[in-house]
């Protein structure tokens, strides 16, 4: 984590990479974060423009996606730091079972909105 705020740490180990390499890690950092900007404004699209959903529902719905978003930033960050510093080491690059738990609870969001969408919006 204190790579987050120091990223002129990172060049302290190994070799510059190539950067093509380099920007290429960039570009996933940024598709992470528009992932994670999706997400919170459709958090906050539940909330505000479902207003006659069940309370309990729609903010469970918000929620995920909101927490969602939030984990999404961190892991962003996260995973640029880590690659950076693989690739400088010239070492395999790191695995995560984050987009398969991120893929899973978008799948859940769907599934409830498939189930609002088809059964109706309002709380009883």
């Amino acid at each position: 984590m204190r790579l987050w705020f120091a990223p002129e740490r990172i060049r302290a180990e190994g070799d510059t990479p190539d950067y093509r390499f380099s920007l290429a890690n960039e570009r996933t950092f940024l598709a992470w974060v528009r992932t994670a900007l999706a997400l919170i404004g459709g958090g906050f699209a539940v909330d505000q423009f479902l207003p006659h959903l069940a309370w309990g529902l729609r903010a469970g719905l918000a929620l995920a996606l909101l927490v969602a978003g939030v984990l999404c930033a961190l892991r962003a960050v996260n995973h640029w730091v880590r690659c950076e510093r693989a690739m400088r080491r010239g070492e395999d690059l790191p695995v995560s079972r984050f987009p398969v738990l991120l893929s899973l609870a978008v799948a859940v969001v769907a599934v409830a909105m498939v189930v609002v969408v088809l059964f109706g919006w309002e709380g009883r």
